[in-house]
């Protein structure tokens, strides 16, 4: 498809996401919207459909006497209804206030009483259970609504209840929807998404109406997606590179596949057999570790192929991006590799993806080669919750691995003289929640938004980041060194690699903490001779430790001398979520693991 770089839908976009859901929901009402999972199989939702429910549940809230600006919460995972009570919100004149399900009751209290939350969306039981123990702290919060939760029929009601009251309202008031729909400035708060942070209180993002818009209609506009694909979202909708995909879809047209579990992400590939998804570089770390390793347990000339298979994709794809003609040899192995190599390797994922998209961390250039090779295009963009979501990205027609692509039409980046990135334009954020001090330190009066990450712009307008300027640390001998590259380097060089924190700030070497991933491990011990061992005994056995120390060695050939990691330690555990360590859309959360395990770092010093 051509690229569009014209600004000018600009002016013609809808006023507000509500407006922009009622628009699709007209213009495509026979069209499925939605599928989900529902016992054995998917339940599918047409936009009329969705657009009747969302309806009812918007003129619910209206009975519940919400009103413009007034925040709206929902505490769960990823699943339709969650889906249908942001939209809801919208509708509804309200602002979502985010909240993940994995969020601790502190937090939860917290992020509900800043925002100063009227009705909250809680999942189950287990997320009713905090704002009942933390009730005496939220004085504003008067009903909460579950999806599977119990229901008291007073201040916890159940969905069905709120779209009954959704109903004898619309009844009395059958144009309320259309007419807070009309209502909405693109200005008002539409979203408060609180950020997970490393240290800290979560912050509240307050993002307008005007930015989910622009998001979702500046990607139309670049005609990457169009009512012809089909999404499978996974991502956590309390994080914005999940909501950025609604304004997209809404946009686009196209229909989603939803299933927040992420142990099902491969299983659901391969049943819903979607055009695009959305991911975390973790998940495509993830499956090009379990494939590679897959490969080498099973040896012999199922391995020689697969190596081979795999240095002739990297060598033709080379060529093709270089514009350069495929040597008439070549292109027969090629061919031939594709039918009994790669053509199975996209069968895993479906068959039908015509490009994934990477956000919310650094993707390795070597894994999205590596992707490439077997025809499965890994698109790489960039952008943060202060920006809501989107700030650039790379084009089917136009990428370059490494980067993260070209800004979104209609905005702005560039390069501040430290090299810090800077962006401005319609999708940048109000400020922080009752945060004036942070929001002036991070906005400049004249609409930049300081990101806090370095980059370099090419001479063809791509942004590449090096790296978060938070993290870039100085040796005691005063060399800087970029973390975030050596990790993500070492993840494609070892394909059991689960997390890679490097280490080194005002020290006299770099040390790293290493951690496997589980599933693989387990695997490579099956192989091995280890075989229902733990964990723990597995990660701290000595053909490991040798294998680790192989691959960190590898590592150190490709890195200056100075950033060369010294020393290592295998945990006996992996990062996760529950523990902290990881932020729900699975990036390192850098100084809670240093905090953790500062003795074990001490040690390699000492």
């Amino acid at each position: 498809m051509p690229i569009n770089t014209d600004p000018s839908f600009i002016d013609d976009m809808p006023a507000n996401v509500a407006v922009q859901f009622l628009d699709r929901v007209a213009k495509s009402p026979d069209s499925e919207a939605f599928r989900y999972p529902k016992g054995e199989g998917w339940e599918s939702v047409t936009w009329k459909q969705a657009g009747d429910q969302v309806k009812r549940y918007a003129a619910g809230l209206l009975a519940l006497g919400i009103q413009a600006e007034e925040r709206v919460g929902i505490a769960s995972t990823t699943r339709y209804e969650w889906i249908a009570a942001d939209l809801a919100i919208m509708c509804a004149g309200g602002a979502t206030t985010t909240v993940y399900p994995s969020t601790n009751e502190e937090d939860t209290v917290y992020i509900l009483g800043d925002a100063e939350v009227k009705v909250l969306f809680a999942e189950d039981d287990e997320q009713i259970a905090k704002v009942v123990s933390g009730r005496e702290q939220l004085p504003k919060l008067e009903k909460v609504v579950t999806f599977d939760g119990k229901a008291d029929g007073d201040w916890v009601i159940g969905l069905d209840t709120l779209a009954e009251l959704g109903d004898a309202y619309l009844a009395e008031h059958p144009d309320a929807i259309a007419d807070v729909a009309q209502s909405i400035k693109p200005d008002q708060l539409a979203t408060l998404v609180y950020t997970s942070g490393t240290t800290g209180k979560p912050k509240g993002v307050r993002l307008r109406h005007r930015s989910w818009v622009y998001e979702g209609e500046a990607i139309k506009a670049q005609n990457i997606l169009d009512e012809s694909d089909l999404q499978f979202l996974w991502l956590p909708m309390s994080h914005v590179f999940g909501k950025v995909l609604m304004s997209t879809q809404m946009a686009c047209g196209f229909p989603t596949a939803i299933d927040g579990r992420v142990d099902k992400i491969v299983d659901n590939l391969a049943v819903v057999k979607p055009t695009f998804m959305g991911a975390a570089p973790r998940i495509f770390e993830k499956a090009h570790g379990r494939i590679v390793t897959m490969t080498e347990a099973e040896g012999g000339i199922k391995k020689k192929l697969f190596d081979q298979a795999f240095k002739v994709g990297l060598e033709v794809n080379a060529l093709k991006r270089a514009g350069k003609p495929v040597p008439r040899g070549l292109g027969v192995q090629h061919k031939l590799f594709d039918k009994i190599v790669f053509s199975k390797v996209r069968e895993r994922f479906g068959g039908r993806v015509r490009f994934f998209i990477s956000g919310s961390a650094a993707l390795n250039r070597e894994i999205a080669e590596w992707f490439g090779a077997a025809g499965i295009l890994i698109l790489e963009g960039y952008g943060m919750t202060e920006n809501s979501a989107g700030a650039t990205v790379n084009h089917p027609d136009d990428y370059k691995y490494g980067s993260v692509g070209l800004p979104f039409p209609g905005s702005e980046v560039k390069i501040a003289e430290d090299g810090e990135v800077l962006l401005r334009g319609p999708h940048i954020m109000e400020g922080y929640h009752n945060k004036p001090d942070q929001t002036a330190e991070t906005l400049s009066d004249d609409g930049w938004l300081h990101t806090g990450d370095i980059g370099e712009i090419d001479a063809d307008g791509h942004l590449k980041i090096t790296d978060r300027k938070k993290d870039l640390f100085k040796t005691s001998g005063g060399k800087y060194v970029a973390p975030s590259a050596i990790e993500s380097t070492f993840k494609a060089i070892c394909p059991y690699a689960s997390q890679f924190l490097v280490h080194g700030d005002e020290r006299n070497f770099v040390v790293a903490l290493v951690t496997l991933d589980p599933d693989l491990i387990a695997g490579w011990a099956a192989e091995n001779g280890m075989e229902g061992k733990s964990y723990a005994e597995i990660v701290t056995s000595e053909p490991v430790k040798k294998m680790v120390a192989g691959y960190i060695d590898e590592l150190n050939s490709r890195l200056n001398r100075w950033e060369t990691i010294k020393k290592h330690v295998l945990l006996d555990h992996d990062f996760t979520i529950e523990s902290g360590e990881l932020t729900p859309s699975l990036k390192v959360k850098r100084k809670v693991v240093e905090a953790n395990n500062k003795d074990a770092l001490d040690a390699l010093y000492s």
